[in-house]
């Protein structure tokens, strides 16, 4: 009985026990957790190949840097490198605006200004359905206001039209919000006058300049912020060989200067 149940037990051992090449299949190639560990280090590796590739994109950047500054100032003391040195702050004395800074902002304010007094009076010719007859524009001057002498005035008169009188009036509502010097130009074709009236173009120009200006006035341009001014044909717009550039050349202006603006907003104190 003892020698079977020994022979039972070394059976059931050999049968337990692993064939020595099937452990060493088991133990042959790497372990499960270096697949994990080689996508790590193939990541960091990327990872700092970028960092590199954006520190030399830097200094490149950097040395442009130094190069604009040193055409734009005539420096030669600019660091060649070394972002401590070459972008080091200093401290600002002062806080207020230097005199670039100020005449900068200033300039904007103008040109919004003249925007805004475009923008108006174009809602105005819109509105009236006057294309053709009153035209605005923003030059390096100023800004415009064309309105063809046809709207206003009889031929060779200086007598206010009912539709002329009537677009003046809503013309002026515009104008009577603006505190800036307003400028009434009066042009004519070379066409000659002689009457008793108005012995020239110089008379029938500047008449009609004034009779603008009374109608501006009464209704609410502030009477110091206005003028009329006379140039007869010697300003033209457009040839005076045909009736039609004869027909240009006739209008009244009303001009807004930029430096008129621009004085205003000095005696208000801005850019200061």
């Amino acid at each position: 009985m003892a020698d079977d149940t020994g022979a039972v037990e070394a059976e059931e051992e050999m049968v337990l026990s692993a064939p020595p090449e099937e452990e060493k299949k088991q133990k042959t190639g790497a372990p499960e957790w270096m697949c994990t560990f080689s996508d790590l280090v193939t990541l960091l590796m990327c990872f700092f190949v970028l960092l590199f590739a954006m520190s030399t994109t830097q200094q490149e950047t950097y040395k442009e840097l130094v190069q604009s500054l040193r055409s734009a100032l005539g420096a030669q003391a600019v660091p060649e490198s070394g972002t401590r040195e070459g972008l080091t702050m200093h401290a600002v004395p002062s806080e207020e605006p230097s005199e670039n800074q100020a005449i900068d902002e200033l300039g904007g304010m103008i040109e919004k200004e003249m925007e805004d007094i475009v923008s108006e009076v174009r809602e105005l010719v819109l509105f009236n359905k006057l294309g053709g007859e009153v035209s605005v524009t923003k030059t390096e001057d100023g800004v415009v206001i064309t309105l063809s002498d046809l709207l206003l005035f009889s031929r060779g008169g200086a007598k206010l039209s009912e539709k002329g009188r009537d677009i003046l009036k809503k013309v002026a509502g515009v104008l009577s919000k603006l505190a800036y010097h307003v400028k009434i130009r009066g042009h004519t074709d070379s066409s000659p006058i002689s009457s008793p009236l108005f012995p020239s173009n110089w008379e029938l120009s500047s008449a009609r300049a004034s009779t603008v200006v009374r109608l501006l006035v009464k209704n609410g341009v502030p009477p110091q912020y206005i003028s009329a001014e006379g140039y007869a044909q010697y300003h033209p717009v457009a040839t005076n060989d045909t009736e039609k550039g004869r027909a240009l050349n006739r209008r009244v202006e009303i001009v807004y200067e930029r430096d008129s603006i621009a004085r205003q907003f000095a005696d208000m104190g801005v850019g200061k």
